[in-house]
């Protein structure tokens, strides 16, 4: 037997009865040693890789299908279809099935496919073919009643099935539909609505053909519309014929095309609307219908797909400037329409349809959609939102943070196109997201506070908060110029925590970026107001909005923002001095003082940065070397009381330098009774008081040197005493003779520290001291 190759889509039925794409080739059919008979084979057309390999069984039902399809199941629940792209291809093949299974090439299925029980089937196989009563009026209901009495029988079905072909019968029964109708016979109705529905579950290709065709479509509908289960008939035709109407935004040239159109949308039409929702013993009875609008689908998008000219007038149309608004939309609605048919492609050849769309200009045409509506739309939706659960507000706050993260924006040779987008998106887009919350915000409380509203704001808040993380100055204009902040800072007020935690999460963040323009619009608009009045609100009360505020005044005095400091401390020192359970405010305070003494002091100020300069600030690991060399040297190189100085530093005036510094420690041993009330209400281990248990990221620093070992290094920012370690270990006296003794010696110490110190300093000082050799300890104690 030649082999007869022809082009051909391989397809199986998945589990949720749909038709899976596994791939284009040519189909051949030959003998297979290994399966012991004639089978068919398809190879890939890319690669000649082997995609079907199928026995044709003696026994197996195989189904032709609109002159282009054969379907056949190789085992249960395993179905297999070949569309072929030309009718000869599959006549071809068909009758190699045909010659293996001894049947006549006319029929359109080979076996019963469902066994019977023998006696049912000598029955059958004994009487003659099934003979349907005369299409008669007065015998409607014989017809319906024999009808309903073939549908459990398979063989019956298709004895039932190739009667009503050979006859002619449907065109008949349509002929007295219309009888019915003008006699106003609801019984004839009656029964010619469960005959029409009982051919629809015999799931015969050849039947569909002759009900979906452009004359019987529409009657084939208007009896499914005379359901006996109603009490008044329904209306499908009118809505076809007068409220669904078809459009030719772009004029189709191909009528097959058109036709397979229309009848797609009305064999649709037909599944979802008219069609009762079938059982779940009829579900598999209609496989057929499914099967007949999925390559439906298939074909026009194809066809489409193919036809150059038609897509190339559709984007030109789209994108051109002169095409009014309503048939702009008509042709997105078209668009859109022939993109949710390519949903019934598989991927591989999605990507191929969305590659035809490229390279046909569909990324032009909607740039000029997506300007005028998109972005707009989904924020519109948010906002809009009917689900209690904002549910759907959710997903879309999703996208649009996708749609604006600068991580997700492609790399391109223009670098401003970022820029611009953002730029658009700020002019054209963020007054409709911030609609709500400015609507909600025009008064000290919020004008909505129910939960709804309240978890639309916050989900406003978080995108917003994002922005501020990752758009720099398009945000930071927009909050200044648009007052933003104080608007947010009202929704503190709502009797919703998690919406009060949204807007100080908000503040902080803007805080976290240390930026000077939002640090003088918070002190210019006095907006740590409405924080510190929450604080105060919330009392006594160990909970999450106690510790994102304290948590924030935290990360201002570990961070040192000096501007800041001075406003908290200036405004607002009177409501918060009070506050002992935590070392945070009393913390700012001393920060705020040792800001004052500088600035009260402009020569002690520069002094510290002469001394800073001079300590080489280099890498951790050039000062490690360096002050283990010192360490290593041996004592007897040094003439007793000799003081270690940078060599440039011996050039200058040690009385001049030093002058100073003794009055600047003279002053803070006179102060030193005064700090000792603050300081000594913070353990010697530097931990919060076990009353109220908090911990910051940015905490006070620790002192564990232990009393026998000696004690640190004079003026380190650890040691006890420094004046520039804020909540450290109360001072002693001890430590404040050995460095005043220290510092008044001839000779400058180049490992002097000042209060203003840098934090990342102490930690590398801190080391240094603790494993500070004893023999070195008693030299400086000595000098």
């Amino acid at each position: 037997m030649t082999d007869t190759r022809r082009r051909v889509k391989v397809y199986t039925l998945n589990e949720d009865r749909q038709w899976d794409d596994r791939g284009t080739g040519h189909v051949s059919s030959g003998y297979v040693e290994r399966l012991k008979g004639m089978s068919l084979l398809v190879r890939a057309e890319s690669d000649g890789s082997l995609l079907l390999e199928s026995k044709i069984n003696p026994n197996t039902a195989y189904q032709k299908q609109q002159d282009t399809l054969i379907v056949w199941s190789e085992a249960e629940n395993y179905d297999l279809a070949l569309s072929f792209q030309e009718k000869a291809g599959c006549d071809e093949i068909w009758e190699k099935i045909c010659q293996v299974q001894g049947k006549d090439p006319s029929v359109d299925i080979t076996q019963d496919l469902v066994d019977e029980s023998e006696e049912e089937r000598f029955d059958d196989m004994s009487s003659p073919g099934l003979e349907l009563p005369s299409c008669d009026l007065s015998r409607l209901e014989e017809i319906a009643e024999l009808v309903a009495s073939s549908l459990p029988s398979p063989l019956r079905r298709e004895k039932l099935a190739l009667a009503l072909e050979n006859e002619g019968y449907i065109k008949k029964l349509l002929e007295i539909f219309h009888v019915c109708e003008d006699l106003e016979n609801i019984e004839g109705l009656h029964h010619l609505y469960e005959i029409i529905k009982g051919i629809f579950l015999l799931n015969r290709t050849a039947l569909f053909e002759v009900m979906f065709s452009e004359e019987c479509i529409m009657d084939v509908i208007g009896c499914l519309e005379y359901d006996p289960s109603l009490s008044q008939s329904r209306k499908h035709r009118e809505f076809l014929t007068k409220t669904a109407k078809f459009k030719e935004v772009i004029p189709i040239s191909d009528p097959e095309l058109k036709q397979k159109i229309h009848q797609t949308y009305r064999v649709q039409y037909i599944q979802d609307m008219v069609l009762p929702t079938p059982s779940v013993f009829e579900e598999n009875m209609l496989s057929t219908l499914h099967s007949f609008i999925f390559f439906n689908k298939v074909e026009i998008v194809g066809m489409l797909q193919e036809d150059e000219k038609f897509l190339t007038e559709l984007f030109a149309q789209l994108t051109d400037e002169a095409t009014d608004e309503e048939k702009r939309q008509e042709l997105v609605n078209f668009l859109k329409e022939f993109c949710a048919f390519s949903q019934t492609l598989q991927p591989q050849n999605r990507d191929a349809f969305f590659k035809t769309l490229s390279n046909m200009g569909i990324l032009p045409a909607l740039e000029v959609i997506l300007d005028i509506l998109l972005i707009n739309l989904i924020i519109e939706h948010m906002i809009c939102d009917t689900d209690p659960e904002l549910g759907g507000a959710v997903q879309l706050m999703g996208l649009l943070r996708t749609l604006v993260d600068p991580e997700n924006m492609l790399a391109t040779a223009n670098k401003t196109e970022k820029t611009e987008f953002l730029g658009f998106f700020y002019k054209h887009c963020m007054h409709v997201l911030t609609a709500p919350l400015l609507a909600n915000t025009t008064e000290d409380k919020p004008s909505k506070d129910d939960f709804q509203t309240a978890q639309l704001l916050a989900l406003i808040l978080e995108l917003l908060t994002f922005c501020v993380e990752h758009h720099t100055y398009h945000i930071k204009n927009y909050i200044i110029n648009k007052d933003i902040l104080r608007r947010v800072l009202v929704l503190m007020a709502s009797k919703h925590a998690f919406l009060a935690l949204c807007a100080l999460r908000f503040k902080r963040k803007i805080i976290g970026l240390k930026d000077e323009f939002y640090n003088r619009y918070i002190m210019k608009s006095f907006l740590f107001e409405p924080v510190v009045k929450a604080f105060l609100n919330n009392g006594s009360r160990y909970n999450l909005m106690n510790s994102a505020i304290i948590e924030m005044f935290e990360f201002i005095r570990v961070e040192d923002i000096k501007s800041l400091t001075a406003h908290v401390i200036e405004n607002y020192w009177k409501a918060l001095e009070d506050v002992d359970y935590v070392q945070t405010f009393k913390g700012l305070k001393l920060r705020f003082e040792q800001q004052r003494e500088r600035q009260d002091n402009p020569k002690l100020d520069s002094m510290r940065s002469i001394l800073r300069n001079h300590r080489y600030r280099r890498d951790a690991r050039t000062l490690e070397d360096e002050e283990e060399m010192w360490f290593n040297t041996d004592e007897d190189d040094m003439e007793d009381g000799e003081a270690v100085v940078p060599p440039s530093d011996k050039t200058k005036n040690d009385d001049d330098i030093m002058d100073p510094i003794s009055k600047f420690m003279e002053r803070k041993k006179l102060k030193e009774s005064e700090e000792k009330e603050v300081l000594l209400k913070t353990n010697l281990s530097g931990r919060q008081s076990p009353s109220f248990k908090l911990s910051f990221s940015g905490g006070t620093k620790t002192n564990l040197t232990s009393q026998s070992s000696a004690s640190n290094l004079p003026g380190s920012p650890g040691s006890p005493g420094s004046p520039g370690s804020p909540g450290s270990p109360g001072s002693v006296s001890k430590s404040t003779s050995q460095m005043a003794a220290i510092t008044t010696k001839g000779g400058l110490v180049g490992l002097v520290d000042y209060p203003d110190d840098d934090d990342e300093e102490d930690d590398e000082d801190e080391d240094k001291e603790e494993t500070l050799p004893l023999s070195k300890k008693a030299k400086l104690e000595s000098s």
